[in-house]
């Protein structure tokens, strides 16, 4: 198994600590004007979904956790399941709400997404960074207000709901950034 060390974190590195794997959710080095430098990192247990806060040494060793990231596509819900099929195989995998985080909210079906797992154990999902999504309702803009920067509640074809422009209209096809939520512009095409 290949060994890492804390100065090379990186967001979304796994690695074994304790005998459970741990997923870096953000990272900082720390170099203090005394004393050593110490890498601060928040850290989720891919199984349990615990997200804790440490510090280490930059040197601290750890064993890489090579986690499988197989693409799915995401086929329909069922209550709290969400069916996602194997594009090798076609088998259906049902995957439980909690495991499907909260980019989630914008992922329609027929959706290609990266199913995580750990040696067989599914602990999370990858959905695309940016969705294209149709516009389901929003109140007209009021003519003449010309602010900049002003916005307005959307609801999305998946019923999340994000604040546009004043010119975005129900029926418009806009991108979003999955992992911030945000609205970054009309779909082309």
């Amino acid at each position: 198994m290949a060994t890492i060390t804390a100065g090379d974190f990186r967001n979304g590195k796994t690695f074994e600590m304790d005998g459970k794997v741990m997923q870096v959710v953000e990272f900082q080095h720390v170099k203090p004007g005394k004393g050593a430098a110490f890498v601060r990192t928040k850290m989720r247990n891919v199984v349990t979904g615990a997200v804790t806060e440490t510090s280490f040494n930059p040197t601290a060793k750890f064993e890489e956790a090579f986690v499988d990231r197989k693409d799915m596509e995401y086929s329909y819900a069922d209550g709290d399941l969400y069916y996602f099929m194997d594009q090798e195989t076609y088998d259906m995998v049902p995957l439980n709400k909690d495991v499907l985080g909260d980019a989630f909210r914008f992922v329609k079906e027929n959706t290609i997404c990266k199913v995580l797992s750990y040696k067989g154990n599914v602990f999370g999902l990858e959905v695309p960074n940016f969705m294209d999504l149709v516009v389901t309702k929003s109140d007209p803009g009021v003519k003449g207000d010309t602010a900049t920067n002003v916005t307005k509640p959307a609801i999305l074809e998946t019923g999340a709901e994000v604040k546009v422009p004043l010119f975005i209209n129900e029926g418009d096809k806009i991108q979003i950034d999955t992992r911030t939520g945000e609205y970054l512009g009309r779909s082309k095409g």
